[in-house]
């Protein structure tokens, strides 16, 4: 399966810089859906929120939250789509 092992790679990015809640998680959600299943959604996103709110969108949608890396101009999240 894609994206497995030490370095998964994302099947696609949505960059959500410059959005605010509740916007990415908007995004991400639609986004999730054009991705395979099994695959990563790679998702970007400055908005301090966005950190607590994709972990609890990524919970309660079934989906595996494989990181959260915070960078100096936000956060990285990789997400598998489990469904």
């Amino acid at each position: 399966m894609p994206g497995n092992g030490e370095n998964p790679q994302p099947a696609k990015t949505l960059d959500c810089i410059g959005l605010f809640c509740p916007e990415p998680v908007f995004r991400t959600r639609e986004e999730i859906a054009s991705v395979p299943v099994g695959h990563i959604l790679e998702v970007l996103a400055d908005d301090p929120a966005s950190e607590s709110d994709i972990r609890s969108w990524a919970k309660h949608a079934g989906h595996e939250l494989l990181s959260v890396e915070r960078r100096k101009d936000g956060f990285r999240f990789l997400i598998r789509r489990t469904k």
